[in-house]
Formats: C-alpha cells, sequence, structure tokens
C-alpha cells in the first residue's frame, strides 16, 4: 500500500518521482544534476530515473543541466574547454604578423636574391674575360634569372593562401626550376661537345654554337609547360579549408586538385636533375678546360639530395609545416645552385685575377 504522501504522476516540467510532506515538494534523486558540458546516460541496471553523467564528445556541448543530448559545433567553431558553448576556431596559416619562421625565410629569400642580382652584375661586367666565355656566359645568365625567379616565388607559399596563390605556387616554380636545370643540362652538353670538337676533322663542330642550347632548354622547359598548364586545365590546385587535422584548429591550405598533377611536375623536375646528373658526372674527368662539369656535377648532387630528403618530411607533416619544409627546399636547393656554379667563378673573378686568363683557364 503506498504511502499517503506520496502523489503519483509526474508533476509540470519534473521527471523524477516526487513526495508531497508538510507543504513542500521532496525529489526523489539517486543521480547528482549534469551539468553544462556533459550530458545524462541511462543506467538500465538501476531505476529509470537513475543515470550517470558522461562528458559530451570531441566536438560536441551541452549548455543546460540535465542534457539528454550534445550539440555538435558548426565548422568553423569548437566546443571552449568546459564544453557548454562554441568558440571560434583559430585559423592557421604562414601569417606573416604570427609566425616567426615567415620572416626569416623572407629575409634570408630577399638577400639571396640581392645577392644572385649582385652575381649577374659580376658576370655582365666581367663578359669579356676568359673565365666568363669559357663557360657559356648566356647560359650563366638564363641560369642566374632562374635562380633569383625560384627565390622570389617563396612569397607564393607566404600568407593567407588564395586560389591565384595555390595554381601559381606549384607550377611557378616547377617550370622556373625546369629553365635552371635545363640549363645545366645544356652546359653539360656543350662541355662534352666541345671536349670532341677539339679533334682534327670532328663532325662535332657543327653543334658548337648557342642553336643547341637553346634548343635544349627550349624543349624541356616545354614539357614541363604542357604538364602545367593540363594539370591546371583539368584539376588546378585551390584554396580549402581543413577542419580535422587538429582540434580546435581550421589549417587555411592548398588542396592540390590532382595528386597526379602535382607529382608529375616534381618528377619530371627530378627527372631532369637526374639526367644532368648522370651526364655531368661523366663529363667530370674531361680536361681542366671543361672543368664546369665538375661543379654541375656537384650542384645536382646538392639539388636531388634536398628534394630527396623533402618528400618524407613532406608526407610526415600537415598544414602550415608541409608548406614551410617545402619553402626550405626551395631555399636551399637554388642556394646550392648557386653556390657551387657561380661562387667559385666569383671568386676568381674578385680575388684571383691572374687566373682569370686565357694561359690559365687553358
Amino acid at each position: 500500500m503506498q504511502s499517503p504522501d506520496y502523489v503519483p504522476g509526474p508533476f509540470p516540467n519534473m521527471s523524477e518521482p516526487y513526495f508531497w510532506r508538510d507543504g513542500k515538494i521532496l525529489v526523489a534523486r539517486c543521480s547528482e544534476l549534469c551539468l553544462p558540458g556533459s550530458r545524462k546516460k541511462s543506467d538500465s541496471s538501476i531505476h529509470k530515473c537513475c543515470h550517470e553523467c558522461v562528458p559530451c564528445p570531441e566536438g560536441e556541448i551541452s549548455n543546460i543541466s540535465d542534457s539528454e543530448n550534445c550539440m555538435k559545433c558548426p565548422d568553423d567553431e569548437w566546443p571552449n574547454e568546459m564544453k557548454d558553448r562554441c568558440v571560434p576556431r583559430v585559423v592557421e596559416f604562414l601569417s606573416y604578423i604570427d609566425d616567426p619562421i615567415v620572416a626569416v625565410f623572407s629575409a634570408v629569400s630577399i638577400l639571396c636574391c640581392l645577392l644572385t642580382g649582385l652575381i649577374l652584375v659580376i658576370f655582365i661586367h666581367y663578359q669579356d674575360t676568359p673565365i666568363i666565355k669559357a663557360n657559356n656566359r648566356d647560359l650563366s645568365y638564363l641560369l642566374l634569372v632562374s635562380i633569383m625567379l625560384s627565390f622570389l616565388c617563396v612569397f607564393l607559399f607566404l600568407g593567407h593562401p588564395v586560389d591565384v596563390t595555390c595554381m601559381l605556387r606549384v607550377t611557378s616554380f616547377g617550370v622556373i626550376f625546369s629553365v635552371a636545370v635545363s640549363s645545366l643540362l645544356a652546359k653539360s652538353i656543350m662541355v662534352c661537345i666541345a671536349f670532341k670538337a677539339t679533334k682534327p676533322g670532328s663532325i662535332w663542330r657543327k653543334w658548337m654554337g648557342a642553336k643547341l642550347p637553346n634548343s635544349i632548354i627550349c624543349f624541356f622547359s616545354l614539357v614541363q609547360v604542357i604538364i602545367c598548364v593540363t594539370w591546371l586545365s583539368i584539376t588546378p590546385p585551390f584554396q580549402d579549408q581543413d577542419t580535422h587535422s587538429y582540434s580546435g584548429r581550421i589549417i587555411i591550405q592548398c588542396n592540390e586538385g590532382s595528386v597526379i598533377g602535382f607529382y608529375s611536375v616534381l618528377g619530371y623536375m627530378g627527372l631532369l636533375a637526374a639526367v644532368s646528373f648522370i651526364i655531368a658526372f661523366l663529363a667530370r674527368t674531361l680536361p681542366d678546360s671543361f672543368n664546369e662539369a665538375k661543379y654541375i656535377t656537384f650542384s645536382m648532387l646538392v639539388f636531388c639530395s634536398v628534394w630527396i630528403a623533402m618528400i618524407p618530411a613532406y608526407l610526415s607533416t600537415r598544414g602550415k609545416y608541409m608548406v614551410a619544409v617545402n619553402v626550405f627546399a626551395i631555399i636551399a636547393s637554388s642556394s646550392g645552385l648557386l653556390g657551387c656554379i657561380f661562387f667559385p667563378k666569383c671568386f676568381i673573378i674578385l680575388l684571383r685575377p691572374d687566373l682569370n686568363i686565357k694561359a690559365a683557364i687553358h
């Protein structure tokens, strides 16, 4: 028989059993009140009014007490620490304001670009000296301009990405590096031809001149241009927002659009570098009058080492750190080309002019 103090039936807005005694409502509760940020989870082994409180899952909140369910935050928001309200996510990219490494990259890139420009001025000023003439000065000018542009294309990777910069990022440095490596390939081939052409009655003499190296550069660079245009025509890169890699952050990044297009650009650039390295390596034992092949061999070794080491680092990082790895690879490989090819010549031109004579070159 029920107690006379028990009033059956639910009281408005109350789900727990209750008692009426001495003019007061006494609630029969066997569980603690679930605070905001948690939800009720029923335990079937106890009375149906009993429950336990569990925290809301990641990405969800509850802003009232004794909530039955948690609510999911919008894509551009994330729960606060208490999980009782949604707050805006932190937007992440390589920012000129918030990331000191961007200032470092910018300063190094500008300094290297100015240094390359200074070397170009030196080469133009001493263009009639034997050491400049002996190593095909027109190809040297083209290579220096390509290296300058490769340092400047670093700025396409810095700051807030947009669709235009996403399309220009990989395609620009892919074409620029292809021109630079094609120039080295042409230099290596001309070294071999020049050595063979010194023999009396050699048929290689007709290949001497500017026509062959210009054709080599145009052909191999045009292939890279075709790859980039095809990529941009079918599935161009675009700005993307990654809301899943990190909790509470939105990563503003460039989506390649086509992974095949992206790796085709890098793969072709690597193929050119490998061919140039092999030809320069085979030509390294030629007489000293053609010793530029030694510098090309070492520069291609540095170039290939940087990009081979970049691949696992690139694949193992996310967000702005992936972009930083790419920027570092561009600066390091461009610096390798500049240092290995042109520093020895500048040393002779500026500090050892006694070696910059025909007798020393030949």
